[in-house]
């Protein structure tokens, strides 16, 4: 996969600050593990990947760990986290798998992508579910990576939370663009209760 064109960690610091995509599924035990590490292997070293769930389960599903062990992705030592304020006020772009409505209100994008969930299922039907994590995983990097480089509403939160408060300050971003998904009607709620809770 050629990301040659994307930004890179040996430009200036501060040229182009790091950035965070969010995978989220209901345990954090299958598909949204598998969607990080196919990321960190894809994608530029500049844009992270962090995945979470609304209800992780113990471990990530031992199908799971098997199928990715099977292309060179070692999942056994990873465990399923649970989905944070943080990830979400921090995340540059968010991608949900099967959540429903417990999936994450960021201050930007979030896609939503139509995968199995491959809890309980044989590990060939596992093999399949991996490989269409792949695929969208690969179209993300190929045709979104620009995008995701040129919304800097996360970022500007990160920045406000780190600096003194001031009456010029730039108001609040705007409701995040949902793809796939209608809006949330409590969003606007939702935020400020999360931004009291860390700041």
């Amino acid at each position: 996969m050629n990301t040659s064109d994307a930004p890179t960690t040996e430009q200036r610091p501060g040229e182009h600050p790091i950035r965070y995509v969010l995978f989220v599924c209901n345990h954090n035990a299958g598909r949204s593990q598998m969607a990080q590490a196919f990321f960190e292997r894809y994608g530029p070293e500049d844009v992270r990947a962090e995945s979470a769930g609304t209800e992780p389960a113990r471990e990530v599903w031992p199908p799971v760990v098997e199928a990715m062990r099977e292309v060179g992705l070692d999942l056994a030592a990873r465990k399923p986290k649970k989905l944070t304020v943080e990830m979400q006020l921090h995340a540059d772009r968010a991608i949900t798998m099967g959540c429903g409505d417990a999936c994450p209100y960021v201050p930007t994008t979030v896609e939503a992508w139509d995968i199995p969930d491959p809890a309980g299922k044989a590990l060939e039907e596992v093999r399949a579910i991996r490989d269409l994590v792949a695929g969208h995983v690969d179209e993300l990097v190929i045709e979104r990576l620009a995008a995701i480089y040129a919304d800097r509403t996360a970022h500007q939160m990160r920045l406000a939370r780190l600096l003194p408060s001031s009456p010029r300050s730039s108001p609040p971003p705007a409701p995040p663009r949902r793809s796939g998904r209608a809006p949330m009607p409590y969003w606007t709620a939702l935020m400020v209760r999360a931004c009291a809770r860390i700041s």
